[in-house]
């Protein structure tokens, strides 16, 4: 366990970037959360499922019923590695579902909420499709009968690390009368992994490389077909999802696959880029260039680790002649520690530098999704929210030792104050304008029920000398928690959730919660479940209209509408106008960083930014 303050605040801290608070459960603690009950099948949850097979849970500590670990599909393991999920086999007699299923290989880490072996080591099992049900406590004939809306979780993790064993969907479940499901799907190139030689006998979806998508989309018909013996409606099926879990909404919202799946959708922090097919395949080095970490390349480096060649260069040529399926076979004969040592990594956060989510003309359009987004006929047109943090980068820059400097390796001092926030600012106003406003402004142009966020609660306490209520504030992942209103983090005591900032917390959260619960109910968050918080309108594009809730506590100026929307351009305008950026160094520093992390501004516009250009600061 932890026990200096500082280290469990920088653990603490990855966690949320990952979006997978839940996983600092062993860190550090929050009171609010009664503590989990032991595990004994409680008979009331028994339930028959449509698809066959009896399933024992047992009272959750929110009150609920809760059943773990189960399959939506078989397990994608040997020659099933790299195919299309299919419908696990019914079992006979009653499955005891206490044990969360398997979390999906992965690289250790707290980012990714797995501890098991040191951080670094590759942890969990392809065995991995399972999913976790939290519904209202009720007997057997009152769940058949009760047609419930069912939200589906997507966790996030940057689609290579996390699981959905960190979520507590019990509360949500219990107070507002609704059905969560949480699910792990396939991680990192086990996830998303796309190459000629696999192509060969695959049916067009296999082909595309979209395994995890096509996951996503298994655990859907599964909820289709068997929800309802859990008291859910299967006509009335909510996805939502946080960082890649809101990307991956999106891929959803997109996908002609996904159509007739779900009836609503919420994204948490994602976006809607994807890889193109040259970037997932193509060699570094061909005309049009793939990802340094290609299917291609990541060949050309297990066969050097394999002794069968001697360099990139020969690997290369020997690729040009093995035969598909001994290219096949020798990519699905290696474990996912070997064939995740062919990755570059983050060392501290487990994050595997690779491309995922590809459109690839099949399970996802191969075309621009903004466009699509705008056009009738381009997407799955349900009742969407899309919403971002207030601070979504401050996580990353307090993390980053080019920022914050850490005395004796725990105490924090911001570097350049003003070029941190400044930064900070104009990083996530893209987040903003890319994530939630610029979808927005497209899905309204096709159908009016478009609801849009900005999370706002800052109310940190200091910490050993610094404001995390300035230099975090509503950083990325930080309104999971009030989601889900959970704060069981633990046994250390609290570090960002203390007794001061509690009654207000609390009260945002059960705000929060009835918002997304009555969503869930209606398509429309209004004025919540009992009917009395602000109106919560939809985006409204013309001009000095409402557009989106700002999500705070009284302390910030409560719940309410905002009127002003964020485009990539009002974000370089910002820049150039931001009094504390005192130089043209300065502005072109924040530039840089904005064309490093976000799609709304790239390298090659660099050069001509804002109204000198960085021409003279080069790349």
């Amino acid at each position: 366990m932890l026990r200096n303050l500082g280290i469990t605040l920088v653990v603490l801290l990855a966690l949320a970037g990952a979006g997978v608070w839940w996983a600092s459960r062993h860190l550090v603690a929050a009171p609010a959360a009664p503590p989990e009950l032991e595990r004994v099948a409680d008979p009331g949850s028994t339930r028959t499922l449509p698809g066959g097979g009896d399933v024992v849970g047992y009272l959750g500590r929110y009150g609920s019923h809760v059943w773990l670990g189960i399959p939506y599909a078989l397990p994608p393991v040997g020659e099933r590695r790299w195919r299309a999920p299919v419908a696990p086999a019914a079992w006979s007699g009653t499955r005891e579902a206490l044990a969360f299923g398997n979390h999906c290989p992965q690289f250790a880490s707290p980012f990714g909420g797995v501890s098991d072996v040191p951080a670094g080591a590759v942890s969990g099992s392809e065995d991995c499709l399972y999913l976790n049900v939290y519904a209202p406590r009720m007997e057997r004939a009152a769940a058949v009968q009760a047609k419930l809306p069912v939200l589906i979780w997507i966790h996030g993790g940057g689609n290579v690390i996390g699981s959905s064993n960190f979520y507590d969907g019990g509360r949500m479940a219990q107070t507002h009368d609704v059905v969560v499901v949480t699910l792990n799907y396939r991680l990192g190139p086990l996830g998303w992994f796309r190459h000629a030689a696999l192509r060969e006998g695959a049916t067009p979806d296999e082909q595309s490389g979209n395994f995890a998508t096509l996951d996503l989309m298994r655990a859907l018909a599964w909820v289709r077909d068997d929800i309802a013996g859990f008291g859910g409606d299967p006509g009335n099926v909510t996805i939502f999802g946080e960082s890649a879990g809101g990307t991956n909404v999106f891929t959803l919202l997109l996908s002609p696959l996904a159509s007739g799946l779900f009836q609503r959708a919420i994204v948490q922090s994602g976006g809607t880029g994807m890889d193109s097919l040259a970037e997932a395949e193509h060699f570094r080095d061909d005309p049009e260039p793939g990802h340094a970490r290609s299917s291609n390349e990541v060949l050309t480096r297990l066969l050097v680790a394999d002794g069968k060649a001697a360099d990139h260069a020969a690997a290369k040529t020997q690729l040009e002649s093995l035969p598909a399926a001994e290219v096949a076979s020798t990519l699905r004969s290696k474990t996912p520690a070997q064939l995740f040592a062919a990755y570059e990594r983050d060392v501290d956060e487990g994050l595997l530098d690779m491309p995922r989510v590809f459109a690839d003309g099949v399970v996802l359009p191969a075309d621009d999704p903004l466009e699509r987004l705008a056009r009738p006929d381009g997407w799955n047109r349900v009742p969407v929210i899309a919403g971002t943090n207030h601070d979504e980068n401050k996580l990353f820059l307090f993390m980053n030792p080019a920022h914050v400097k850490r005395w004796f390796g725990v105490v924090p001092q911001v570097r350049q104050p003003n070029l941190y926030l400044a930064t900070a600012d104009a990083q996530s106003a893209m987040w903003k304008a890319t994530g939630a406003d610029g979808p927005a402004v497209a899905m309204w142009s096709t159908q009016p029920n478009v609801f849009v966020y900005r999370f706002d609660w800052d109310e940190e306490p200091s910490l050993l000398g610094i404001d995390l209520g300035t230099y975090l504030g509503a950083a990325h992942g930080f309104e999971i928690p009030f989601v889900f209103g959970h704060w069981d983090l633990g046994k250390q005591g609290s570090v960002i959730f203390n007794d001061a900032n509690r009654p207000a917390r609390e009260a945002l959260s059960e705000q929060m919660m009835s918002y997304w619960a009555n969503f869930a109910w209606t398509g429309d968050p209004g004025r919540g479940r009992a009917g009395d918080l602000p109106a919560w309108s939809a985006w409204d594009g013309r001009p000095g209209a409402h557009k989106y809730m700002i999500l705070d506590t009284p302390n910030g100026g409560g719940a309410r509408m905002g009127s002003e929307a964020v485009t990539p351009e009002s974000v370089i305008a910002s820049v150039d106008a931001d009094p504390r950026l005192t130089s043209q160094r300065d502005r072109c520093f924040v530039y840089h960083e904005l064309a490093r992390w976000s799609r709304g501004f790239t390298e090659a516009q660099y050069a001509t930014a804002g109204r000198e250009g960085c021409a003279p600061f080069p790349w």
